[in-house]
């Protein structure tokens, strides 16, 4: 084990933004093909549905690759473990360049998917302990930042260079912003001791804990209805308020700037009360996504409300603390599980959106799902709570 201290005297905050560039990262990846379906159709003459199966294929790559690599590389110095990942990650975007078919490209999105949550759960725990005790939600939320801020400009971004420069060169652009993650990483994030007694057999134990499990299913419950509003915002917005296409980008940007500022106003609710920063978010989530519901007839009210429905993203911050909190000597699992649970509320959350729809309830009726999968999410939090005080478990 190493002797290195875990809290350095360099800054801190220069070891948040070497992790927040990676978050950004893996956040343009994910979001950036959304914008290029089209050519990548083109290019590779199929349907632009199909293109839908490369999203899927990452999406299960990130489900697969959190308890997987996390169980394997527990062992492994946090520092080295978070190198490794993103150059696993700009491997499998460079090698874009080269896919030779469809089914090439993706198998690649699979495997830039695989770093996914371990990537952001473990840089989340090295943010919490390298920040005061006091402030770590706060380094959390600005850890997770990165990933909201791919939303509002790197998404954009890579779509325009894909465009002017071909779509895979949006893929490589990506690659070397994970190389420079690695890189800064390296040079800012301090040494952090290797966790010589984790084992498969321990970092698996986080399954088996009921409050790891609780807490997991609020992501997956509470979280799917920001997903399902954000999801069919655009074509709610053109088809029942009927606003141009050409303002797509901006109901982007919107939704992106309110998931800046939740997950900053979650980091600090979460470092002044973990549990009511959990149940007030998922509040303010049915009543933002119920707002929606009713203000989606017109352009700008609707778009207001996309904005407040990305401010929902304050829950991330208050859930991950908790995680690190409940999961006991198995850190990196549940920590990276979190991620999992949160690309289980997309799926989710985009299939009960749609399926809402397709029945017939209206574009907006998004919405109403949001809202109801909101207050599934409290009601679980709340059976959590009173089973903790039932048993006389510690918070």
């Amino acid at each position: 084990m190493t002797t290195d201290s875990t809290r350095p005297s360099s800054n801190p905050r220069l070891a948040e933004k070497a992790l927040a560039l990676g978050g950004f990262a893996i956040g343009t990846t994910e979001f950036v093909i959304m914008g290029l379906m089209q050519r990548i159709a083109t290019d590779y003459g199929i349907a632009v549905q199909d293109v839908g199966l490369a999203i899927s294929a990452y999406a299960l790559g990130v489900v697969v690759g959190a308890p997987l690599i996390s169980a394997i590389g527990a062992r492994i110095p946090r520092r080295r473990l978070l190198i490794g990942l993103m150059v696993m990650f700009a491997a499998s975007n460079l090698l874009t360049l080269l896919a030779p078919s469809f089914y090439g490209f993706v198998a690649l999105r699979f495997f830039a998917g695989l770093p996914h949550g371990v990537y952001l759960g473990v840089a989340a725990l090295v943010a919490a302990n390298v920040a005061e005790p006091h402030e770590r939600g706060r380094a959390v939320g600005r850890v997770l930042v990165g990933l909201t801020l791919a939303i509002l400009a790197g998404a954009p971004l890579a779509t325009w260079v894909g465009g002017l420069l071909g779509w895979k060169a949006a893929f490589v652009m990506v690659g070397a912003l994970g190389l420079a993650t690695a890189l800064l990483v390296r040079l800012w994030v301090p040494v952090q001791p290797a966790n010589d007694g984790a084992s498969l057999r321990s970092e698996l134990s986080a399954i088996t804990k009921p409050r790891v499990l609780y807490t997991l299913a609020v992501a997956c419950v509470g979280f799917a209805g920001m997903f399902s509003v954000f999801s069919y915002a655009m074509p709610t917005l053109t088809h029942q308020a009927g606003m141009p296409e050409a303002l797509g980008p901006l109901v982007l940007a919107t939704f992106g700037v309110g998931s800046v500022i939740g997950n900053l106003v979650g980091g600090r609710l979460a470092d002044a009360n973990q549990r009511l920063a959990i149940g007030g978010a998922l509040v303010w989530a049915a009543l933002c996504q119920l707002g929606f519901f009713l203000a989606a007839d017109q352009i700008w009210s609707g778009m207001l409300f996309v904005g407040l429905v990305g401010t929902c993203g304050a829950l991330v911050p208050p859930l991950q603390t908790r995680l690190m909190d409940v999961a006991g000597e198995a850190q990196t699992m549940a920590a990276t599980l979190n991620h999992a649970a949160f690309n289980i509320a997309n799926g989710l959350g985009a299939w009960l959106g749609g399926l809402a729809v397709t029945v017939g309830l209206g574009w907006s009726a998004t919405g109403l799902v949001g809202m109801v999968m909101a207050l599934g999410g409290l009601m679980i939090f709340l059976v959590a709570l009173a089973r903790e005080r039932a048993t006389q478990m510690p918070a």
